[in-house]
């Protein structure tokens, strides 16, 4: 178990937490760490609801309607391209949707991961200006698909890129480029790709609206598309502090609990939730990894063919299938990451992972660089390895930018994209010895002299006599939670042990009874902890989220666990 590094936040003047009206200390002070610090601001992120912004904000979104509704009135062909992870199916199912109730000739394509790989590729273009199809939208991808832009425009396709991904040093020669990260660009730049064709899909809308309103698709509504739009941000593990997306994903989670969508209705069912207490967490530990499932080790096409379901008794089937894959997907990722970590451990940690395999599935190479980067806290590069090429998944942690590293090594890549903490590329096998070589000596310069641990930022100090009811009511306020918007992270100091075991598979998981010196006592449940109940000692301090926990139709506060450490002058460990 690697040591986190605990970063206590400094607690603001009494006086100023003083002026967050209608907020508890507890929560002020959480909402100031939040980066909150102007009390009107923490106001109106808690409270706000509208999605008044304007899609026409976004730089190209113009020339996109104009081509879009050319087409529909001229019954071309259209095709939506898109991404084979959560977010990308997502997009794809709601611009199918939605060019649908316009009436638009529209089919979706997404790539098979292991033929086609990531992104647009020229012999799909190709096949589909083949089939018919004058136009392409791309949903979640596209934006450094310089030479496939410009080779399926050469084949006779118009070509309209939307995507959410880090821009490149040129934009492709497509018909409009609709992404937020744009120069220029005025609208929201921290949109899941989802969240760029919602905002494609409004303007679509509000310009059918404007202009023909006797032809507006009847019962269509806005709020029928926020269900894909929440799972798709929480999935591709968007920021939640940005107002917007907190939004669309609040409004997201109202249609979600609903069942609105036979797929979903289906997929909670199978994963196991009840509709009304779905939350984001849900959708990014329950949902989202399902999804994800048909494109790393089948086809994503069935996960869009569950999400464009008209009834629950089409959808189940297909749920029932990612259920299944994603089970094949949990255990293959097991097995990869301890054959990858055997390797790691031969050669040493580096300041940056460099490994792969031949028989690692595409499917899971994303997953073992995440729980690498994980457990050695260094950025990681995992490659599946072809006869000719290999492709490769990369993580990486905030001390180092991924996506910039591999812009300085472009001339060695096929291609790539991505995130500052997460990235892809296609490289040449006559390259990787050179990669690796520079992917190394990059991180080695930046990341030399730095003390590399996973800090866990905490809120505030407390006391268990202060996990009240009301502060658990108050502290969902903050819901829905998420990639920056966590939950409220708390310490408590000195806690007793007064139970301790190993639960979970292969006992993974911790499970304590914990108590303080009044006689305050609670369960706490740490996740992947469970090798403390080797060395466990009699008193300790907690690093925790708290919960509720439901089990036989009873409800109890639950202390959740991130870390631990012996209390100060603990006493030797437990009896084992």
């Amino acid at each position: 178990m690697m040591q986190k590094e605990w970063v206590l936040a400094q607690r603001p003047p009494a006086e100023h937490l003083e002026r967050y009206h209608g907020f508890g200390p507890i929560l002020a002070q959480v909402l100031f760490n939040r980066g909150f610090e102007d009390p009107q601001a923490a106001q109106e992120f808690v409270t706000g609801q509208a999605l008044s912004e304007d899609p026409f904000q976004l730089k190209d979104m113009d020339p996109a309607v104009a081509r879009i509704n050319d087409a529909i009135a001229e019954r071309d062909s259209i095709a939506v391209y898109g991404d084979f992870d959560a977010d990308g199916v997502c997009a794809t199912a709601l611009m199918t949707q939605t060019l649908r109730a316009l009436g638009g000739d529209v089919m979706p394509y997404i790539p098979k991961r292991a033929d086609e790989g990531y992104g647009l590729n020229t012999p799909a273009l190709e096949n589909l200006a083949r089939r018919g199809v004058k136009l392409v939208l791309t949903v979640d991808c596209g934006i450094r698909s310089i030479v496939e832009v410009d080779a399926g425009m050469r084949a006779g396709l118009d070509i309209i890129v939307t995507d959410h991904h880090s821009i490149g040093p040129e934009l492709p020669p497509a018909l409009a480029v609709i992404n937020p990260r744009q120069d220029g660009c005025a609208g929201e730049a921290r949109l899941a790709g989802v969240g760029v064709a919602f905002m494609l899909a409004k303007a679509l809308l509000l310009h059918r609206w404007a202009t023909n309103r006797d032809d507006y698709p009847a019962g269509f509504r806005q709020s029928d598309l926020l269900d894909l739009v929440a799972l798709g941000t929480v999935a591709d593990v968007m920021p939640l502090n940005v107002g917007l997306n907190r939004r669309l994903v609040k409004h997201g989670l109202e249609t979600i609990n609903e069942l609105r969508r036979p797929g979903i209705a289906a997929l909670a069912k199978v994963a196991g939730l009840k509709p009304g207490s779905i939350r984001a967490s849900h959708l990014g530990f329950g949902l989202g990894p399902r999804i994800n499932a048909a494109g790393r080790l089948s086809s994503a096409m069935a996960a869009y063919e569950l999400l464009a379901a008209d009834s629950l008794e089409e959808a189940m089937p297909r749920a029932i299938e990612l259920q299944s894959l994603n089970a094949q997907r949990q255990q293959l990722t097991r097995r990869a990451q301890a054959a990858i970590s055997d390797q790691v451990g031969e050669t040493g940690v580096r300041p940056l992972i460099f490994a792969g395999d031949e028989n690692i599935q595409p499917g899971i190479v994303g997953l073992v660089a995440g729980r690498l980067t994980e457990a050695f806290y260094r950025p990681a590069v995992i490659l599946e390895i072809g006869e000719n090429e290999s492709r490769a998944s990369c993580r990486s942690i905030p001390e180092f930018n991924i996506t910039r590293a591999l812009d300085e090594c472009a001339d060695l890549l096929v291609r790539h994209g991505g995130h500052a903490m997460a990235a892809g590329f296609t490289v040449q096998n006559s390259n990787l010895d050179i990669l690796k070589e520079a992917l190394e000596q990059k991180a080695e310069d930046s990341l030399r002299g730095r003390e590399l641990a996973p800090r866990l930022r905490i809120d505030s100090k407390i006391q268990l006599d202060d996990l009240t009811e009301n502060l658990l009511r108050e502290l969902d306020r903050l819901e829905p939670t998420g990639h920056e918007n966590e939950k409220g992270t708390f310490l408590t100091n000195d806690l007793r042990i007064l139970h301790c075991r190993r639960v979970g598979e292969d006992g993974r998981h911790l499970k304590l009874r914990v108590a303080n010196d009044s006689s305050a006592q609670v369960d706490a449940i740490g996740f992947g902890l469970g090798d403390w109940a080797k060395q466990m000692p009699r008193r300790i301090d907690a690093a925790y989220h708290t919960e509720i926990n439901e089990w036989g139709g009873r409800r109890s506060l639950q202390l959740h666990l991130l870390d631990i450490r012996p209390a100060a002058g603990a006493q030797k460990s437990l009896p084992t």
